[in-house]
C-alpha cells in the first residue's frame, strides 16, 4: 500500500467550519487518490475511521504526540488546515503562545513534504499575522491561499516591511460540492421533506438567510427592512415572497446576538412574512435548505472566505453579500453570480431587483454553474491539491524550495 496522505485539522463532530471543510476535502482527496489512505490527526474531540484524536490544546507540548504519529505513519504528504484559534495554547494566566507550538510542529516534521492551508489571510496584515506567515512560509514546502488577492496583497504587505515575498504560495480556492444540485422541479419535494409545507404562511418564493448564527452574520440588517421589502415586491409582481431564516448558534459568546436575530424573525413570522428553522448547518440538510430558496442573502461583516458561500455556489443560487469583504467580494466578482451592497439602501434595492427579475436570477445562477464546474468544484480543487503534493515531494527529494510565479 502506498504511503498515506495525512491531514491535520479539527474534525467532526466538532461544530467548527474548519472541521466541516476538512471532512469534505478529505472525501474528494480520497476520491482522487484511490490508491492511498487519507488519514486525519485531529483535536481530541474528532471521531471516525482513520481519525487519530491526538491534539490536546490543554498541553503546551501538544504537538509532540502529533509529530510522533507522523513519524510512525511515514506519510506521502502532510496537509494541514490552519486557523489561529485551532493551535493556540493558553497558559494558566490565559496568555496565548502566538501559535509557537504550531511552528514547533512544522520544525519537528520538516523531513516530510508539508502543505499548509491557512484559512485566515487578511488583505492588511497585523504585525503578528505578517510575522507568523513569514515563519510559516519558511517551514512549509507549499502554502495554499484561497484567493488571488491574498497572494498579491501579501506581496504588498511584505514589500512594505522590506521583506522578501515567499515564492511557495499557490492559490487553490475553497472547494464546493458538485453533486448536491437539485432541479427546480424537485423543490416542492424538498419543501415537503423539510416540513416547510406545514408552515401555512410560507409563500412559494423564499429569500434565504442560511447558516451558523453569529454576531458577524448580521441577519438584522435584512430583517429590519423585510416587511417593507416584501410589500414592495408584492406591489411590483403580485407575488408572495417570504424570508426563510435557518441555522443555529454554535458559540455561546454570540448568544445575545442570536437571541436578537431570532426575536426579529419571530416578529416577522407573527405577521406571516418569515419563518425561523432551527438546524445544525452541516451535511446534506445544509444544501437542502439552500435549494428551497430562490436566492440567498449573506450579510457578513467580517469574513475572509466563507463555507456558507461555498454551499451557495454548490447550489448555483444567486446571492447578495457585503462589500468590500475580502474573499466574499473576490468570489462574487470572479463568479459573476452575486450582487454586492455597501449600505442598507443598496441591499434593499438588490433584494427587490432580484426578486422582481427572474431573468437576472437565471443569469446569475448560470454563471455560478460555470464557476462551480470550472473553478471551485472539489473535483477541480482535489487535482490542484495533488499538484501541490507533487511539488512538495519534489522539493524534499531535490532539497530545493518550491518557486512559483508572482501573482502580478
Amino acid at each position: 500500500m502506498p504511503s498515506p496522505i495525512v491531514m491535520i485539522s479539527s474534525y467532526p463532530p466538532r461544530l467548527c467550519g474548519i472541521a466541516t471543510f476538512c471532512e469534505e476535502a478529505r472525501e474528494f482527496i480520497q476520491k482522487h487518490n484511490p490508491d492511498r489512505d487519507v488519514l486525519v490527526i485531529s483535536h481530541t474531540d474528532g471521531e471516525g475511521d482513520g481519525v487519530y484524536p491526538l491534539i490536546d490544546m490543554s498541553q503546551r507540548d501538544w504537538w509532540r504526540p502529533v509529530a510522533a504519529k507522523i513519524r510512525q505513519l511515514q506519510p506521502y504528504v502532510i496537509h494541514i488546515e490552519h486557523e489561529y484559534g485551532l493551535y493556540e495554547y493558553h497558559d494558566s494566566r490565559g496568555a496565548g503562545d502566538g501559535n509557537e507550538g504550531f511552528l514547533a510542529l512544522l520544525d519537528a516534521i520538516s523531513e516530510f513534504p508539508i502543505i499548509v492551508e491557512p484559512h485566515t489571510v487578511h488583505g492588511r496584515l497585523t504585525e503578528f499575522e505578517a510575522n507568523f506567515l513569514y515563519k510559516l512560509a519558511q517551514r512549509a514546502h507549499v502554502v495554499l491561499f484561497k484567493c488571488h488577492y491574498q497572494k498579491w496583497r501579501l506581496d504588498w504587505n511584505f514589500h512594505g516591511r522590506g521583506w522578501e515575498t515567499p515564492r511557495n504560495i499557490m492559490v487553490v480556492p475553497h472547494g464546493a460540492r458538485p453533486d448536491r444540485r437539485w432541479a427546480v422541479s424537485e423543490v416542492p419535494k424538498l419543501r415537503e421533506e423539510l416540513g416547510l409545507n406545514n408552515v401555512k404562511t410560507l409563500g412559494p418564493h423564499l429569500v434565504g438567510l442560511i447558516g451558523w448564527i453569529q454576531s458577524n452574520k448580521r441577519w438584522d440588517i435584512l430583517t429590519s427592512m423585510w416587511e417593507e421589502i416584501a410589500k414592495t415586491i408584492e406591489e411590483k409582481t403580485g407575488q408572495d415572497w417570504d424570508l426563510l431564516a435557518a441555522g443555529a448558534m454554535r458559540d455561546i459568546n454570540h448568544k445575545a446576538d442570536y437571541e436578537k436575530y431570532k426575536h426579529e424573525v419571530d416578529i416577522l413570522e407573527g405577521k406571516g412574512l418569515a419563518h425561523y428553522y432551527e438546524f445544525v448547518p452541516r451535511g446534506e440538510q445544509y444544501y437542502k435548505m439552500m435549494a428551497v430558496c430562490d436566492f440567498v442573502v449573506l450579510p457578513s461583516t467580517d469574513e475572509t472566505q466563507s463555507g456558507t458561500l461555498a454551499r451557495i455556489i454548490a447550489m448555483n443560487k444567486p446571492f447578495i453579500t457585503t462589500a468590500p469583504m475580502e474573499g466574499l467580494t473576490a468570489q462574487t466578482l470572479e463568479s459573476g453570480g452575486g450582487l454586492l451592497f455597501t449600505n442598507k439602501e443598496m441591499l434593499r434595492e438588490h433584494v427587490v431587483h432580484l426578486a422582481c427579475d427572474e431573468g437576472l436570477r437565471m443569469r446569475l445562477g448560470n454563471n455560478l454553474e460555470r464557476y462551480l464546474d470550472e473553478v471551485v468544484s472539489w473535483d477541480v480543487v482535489a487535482e490542484q491539491y495533488n499538484e501541490a503534493y507533487s511539488r512538495a515531494n519534489s522539493a524534499v527529494k531535490i532539497k530545493k524550495p518550491v518557486v512559483l510565479p508572482m501573482e502580478f
